[in-house]
């Protein structure tokens, strides 16, 4: 006689039990791996800033490119900003034009033109301008701001001929 098999209910049940704790312990690594990883991977570097002082155009000695036009600024003396000892600088510069047609207007607005060079470097630090970084930096705001008011052709570079800190 063939004898039956019955199932107990407690064989099923542990069965039960020890899939659904099996699934429990699978989403909790599942969940913790996913987890490290988003909490504990490096953070990107921030984006450097770019230094407008690097945008200055140099010019390619190698390279024979036409050169513009020239006017001359004249020498002048600025106060600078220092915290305890007064310091000044005494520059002449050289600016080149984008062409011919606009010498003259930069002749006519000199007196512009001097107000700026004046006014951006009486703002500098003696620390500032101090490197070569600094002065970079210098003459890209001088080209950027005598350009903002010529409307015949623009500054394609400024030469510093004379540039004294004390």
């Amino acid at each position: 006689m063939a004898e039956k098999k019955e199932k107990s209910p407690e064989g099923g049940s542990k069965k039960k039990l020890f899939i659904i704790i099996g699934a429990v312990v699978f989403l909790l690594l599942v969940g913790g791996g996913v987890g490290g990883w988003y909490f504990l991977k490096p953070e990107p570097p921030p984006p450097e800033e770019v230094d407008p002082g690097l945008k200055v155009p140099v010019p390619d000695l190698q390279q024979q490119t036409e050169i513009g036009p020239m006017v001359n600024i004249e020498e002048f003396v600025v106060n600078i900003i220092s915290g305890d000892t007064p310091h000044y600088v005494k520059a002449s510069l050289t600016v080149e034009l984008s062409n011919e047609a606009v010498k003259p207007e930069v002749e006519q607005r000199m007196p512009q033109v001097r107000d700026a060079v004046l006014l951006l470097i009486g703002n500098k630090t003696y620390e500032e301008l101090q490197d070569l970084q600094g002065k970079r930096q210098l003459k890209a705001e001088l080209t950027s701001k005598i350009n903002s008011f010529l409307q015949t052709g623009k500054v394609r570079a400024i030469y510093f001929t004379n540039f004294v800190v004390q």
